[in-house]
């Protein structure tokens, strides 16, 4: 079903609610979902209650996710529900039981009606690492840059609006052809604004990149650089493409050029097979890196990805256990 024919179909409802589980692109998604219903004449609502359309814009990345969504949705079994976003196959078959799925296309060429003092402009669409553990590739598909030119005249109508931060949005967002270029000519344009980027992955973080972010005035000197694991041997599993000492190697660079710079992570607990050295590993590359932020997440199977095949050993209290601990040597 296309929207034009879902916007026909609900014409008699009133109000709408979104809710969004996943990344920051699902955010930009549903800000541009917001758009299409309300060109439509639909007025937004507080909450879900006071709806009578209620989008779940959702991830299957993670399957806590999943389940969240799948829980919302039971709870709602008084409203009219749509379900969208990034869904495996596996999970549609599961949720189409439960509620009508509708895929919004091509959203990135619609103007989203911003209601927030920060704009979300994606640059590109899927991924192509096919990291063993994500499920991005089966449910975003392959990687898709949108034009430089569109980019850039989407970022400068935010500015006209008047917002002070623009964040560039991508799974992997530094393998955006000469992704260095596009800030410099983002960097150039008038305005008072900061520019943010999510997210990148270790391998495509270039020297040319390194000296656009150290010579720039707008864009923040924040890099969220996922490392996933401290171990090499997790890596390869993983199919990361680097080594813990390329990375730390990468981190010290990136240091030694941008003074004060802010580094975040992500990591994966818990991944099939990991063993206590191994976690350790990890522990000591955290000490390492000195970074100012991570997001730990305990692995969770997904279906379609190469990880699924192999024996998820690592039970769930150790993979909570580990998780704690690292998130213990980030609070203050």
């Amino acid at each position: 079903m296309n929207w034009l024919f879902f916007c026909f179909k609900i014409r008699n409802m009133p109000k709408y609610h979104i809710i969004t589980y996943g990344c920051q692109a699902n955010k930009s998604n549903s800000e541009r979902i917001a758009t299409i219903l309300e060109k439509k004449g639909y007025k937004a609502a507080r909450n879900a209650k006071q709806a009578n359309l209620v989008i779940i814009n959702m991830c299957s990345v993670r399957q806590n996710a999943v389940d969240r969504a799948y829980g919302r949705i039971r709870s709602l079994n008084d409203k009219k529900v749509i379900l969208t976003g990034c869904i495996l196959k596996k999970d549609r078959e599961k949720f189409k039981k439960e509620v009508e799925i509708i895929d919004f296309k091509d959203l990135s060429k619609i103007k989203p009606k911003i209601k927030y003092p920060n704009g979300f402009v994606p640059i590109m669409e899927g991924c192509d690492n096919f990291c063993t553990y994500c499920v991005v590739p089966f449910t975003r598909g392959r990687e898709y840059y949108r034009k430089e030119k569109e980019i850039i005249k989407e970022v400068k109508t935010l500015i006209k609006k008047g917002l002070k931060k623009i964040t560039l949005l991508g799974q992997s967002i530094a393998s955006y052809p000469n992704f260095y270029k596009l800030l410099k000519k983002i960097d150039k344009i008038p305005g008072n604004f900061q520019i943010f980027f999510l997210t990148s992955h270790p391998r495509d973080f270039s020297d040319e990149l390194i000296k656009v972010i150290k010579e720039s005035k707008k864009i923040k000197k924040y890099i969220h650089l996922p490392v996933q694991s401290g171990d090499n041997k997790a890596l390869r599993k993983m199919k990361r493409n680097y080594t813990r000492e390329q990375y730390l190697k990468l981190i010290g660079k990136i240091k030694k050029e941008i003074p004060n710079v802010e580094i975040s992570t992500d990591v994966i607990v818990g991944f099939p097979g990991e063993t206590k050295k191994q976690f350790q590993n990890t522990v000591d590359l955290l000490k390492k890196a000195n970074f100012s932020n991570a997001y730990i997440a305990c692995y969770s199977p997904r279906p379609n990805t190469a990880a699924f095949r192999l024996k998820d050993n690592v039970p769930s209290k150790e993979k909570e256990r580990r998780a704690t601990i690292l998130r213990n040597l980030f609070k203050k």
